[in-house]
């Protein structure tokens, strides 16, 4: 058995042999750029911004859509739109990036943090279901890395209690579901354009929805508190009757330069989604034939998935092995720096999810014991960050196919040498994701 490459030994793949890197563009990008520094329309409602909100919403399948700041100000717009706030709780996953609980408290919304599903760390609807209180206002679905929640069913149970659905689409750029887009379902969708994701600007977001309403609210909190003026219109939208869907906000708008990025990226979207699809589906099927290995669960109901991360599991029963010893190995073997590492830390334990830090979120003894994340148990969260998770970087799939093989060989060749990645320290602990959203 040749020597694991963290203990001395020749790694499957030398670090002269460089991976893909992310994110990408490509000169007719460039070129519009400099068009629009050229011209006298950076910002606020722009041709190439709208054009772009038309392109993506109609890709989604979702009638009506428009860009914001961010995918974290997407979820705070979606939930003023739907009239949620102050102690109106929300039920969301423990396992995500904090800005979907964040989100809920910045409106003075209560977040419930709920466990998900071990093979695809999604929101488990048995548990959402027993979390619902007469509080309960809403649900925030986080499709999660490279897994669907079960969407159908979530929808059905929101609308048996009277529950809004806002779905986090962060990671789920040109997914879907029985033909129909990720993020048309719920009330309202945010998605994030940031660097690390499948469609990105650096920085930047995007909300879908499928009524006029709800477009005429979320216009009017990202830009200002503006009405929207249909000048030019845009999803054959007319100016409102009234004034009512005008509500205090702030700015939240992105720029041309930004929605210039993105109207190229859109155009390379759909075919990297397919390369990385047709990457995942292959490397699983090499991974499932590895003991105490387990890939992640993907419904029969996904036609087309995107991801965010590839993931995938261990048993640390059967290896022995925990996934920080499993990572460090594979990074070894791979040459990948720390690519492939744990999955997000429960929100229940997170570093970065402190929403009693804020004066501002002390709106009483209440409100402030309702917050505290520490006391909600998340079990299946915890252990896939602990002990069984393991995930790389979209940029992965986007390598060739014969690039798969070797994943899959530096991870059949851990688990044949199972002993001496025991033997590597564990050092316990992770490093917190920068570009995560």
């Amino acid at each position: 058995m040749d020597k694991l490459a963290i203990a001395g030994g020749k790694p499957l793949r030398a670090a002269s042999e460089k991976w893909q890197t992310w994110p990408v563009s490509d000169a007719a990008d460039a070129k519009l750029v400099a068009e629009i520094t050229k011209s006298n329309r950076w910002s606020y409602d722009g041709p190439v911004e709208w054009q772009f909100a038309q392109d993506f919403a109609k890709y989604q399948t979702a009638k009506f859509g428009l860009c914001c700041a961010n995918g974290t100000v997407g979820i705070q717009i979606a939930l003023e739109a739907l009239g949620i706030g102050a102690y109106d709780e929300v039920i969301v996953p423990g396992m995500t990036w904090q800005a979907t609980a964040a989100a809920c408290v910045d409106v003075n919304a209560v977040p419930v943090l709920c466990d998900v599903e071990p093979d695809t760390w999604n929101l488990d609807l048995a548990k959402v279901e027993a979390a619902i209180t007469k509080k309960t206002k809403a649900v925030i679905v986080v499709h999660l890395y490279g897994s669907v929640t079960d969407i159908a069913g979530l929808v059905k149970l929101c609308k048996k209690h009277n529950l809004a659905l806002i779905e986090d689409c962060a990671h789920q750029h040109g997914t879907f579901w029985k033909g129909k887009g990720v993020g048309s379902f719920g009330d309202v969708a945010s998605f994030s354009f940031q660097e690390s994701k499948v469609l990105s600007c650096g920085e930047g977001g995007f909300n879908t929805c499928n009524t006029k309403e709800l477009f005429y609210k979320l216009y009017s909190l990202r830009n200002c508190g503006r009405a929207y003026e249909a000048d030019p219109p845009v999803f054959g939208l007319k100016k409102p009757a009234d004034f009512s869907t005008a509500l205090q906000s702030g700015n939240y708008r992105i720029t041309e330069w930004q929605a210039a990025i993105l109207a190229g990226g859109l155009k390379r979207l759909d075919k990297q989604v397919k390369h990385r699809d047709a990457n995942a589906i292959y490397l699983n099927e090499q991974l499932a034939q590895l003991p105490g290995v387990l890939p992640m669960r993907r419904r029969k109901e996904v036609t087309q998935q995107s991801y965010f991360n590839f993931a995938f599991r261990i048993d640390p029963k059967e290896l022995k092995v925990s996934n920080r010893q499993f990572c460090a190995a594979l990074n070894a073997e791979l040459s990948t720096g720390d690519a492939f590492e744990q999955p997000y830390d429960p929100l229940n334990g997170c570093g970065l999810y402190k929403p009693r830090t804020k004066t501002r979120h002390n709106l009483g003894k209440e409100y402030w014991k309702a917050i505290a994340p520490e006391p909600r148990k998340l079990p299946v969260c915890v252990d896939a960050n602990q002990n069984s998770g393991v995930v790389v970087h979209h940029v992965m799939l986007m390598n060739k196919k014969k690039d798969m093989d070797v994943v899959a060989a530096a991870v059949k060749k851990l688990v044949d040498s199972i002993d001496a990645v025991r033997q590597i320290p564990d050092k316990g602990g992770k490093k917190y994701q920068a570009l995560s959203r």
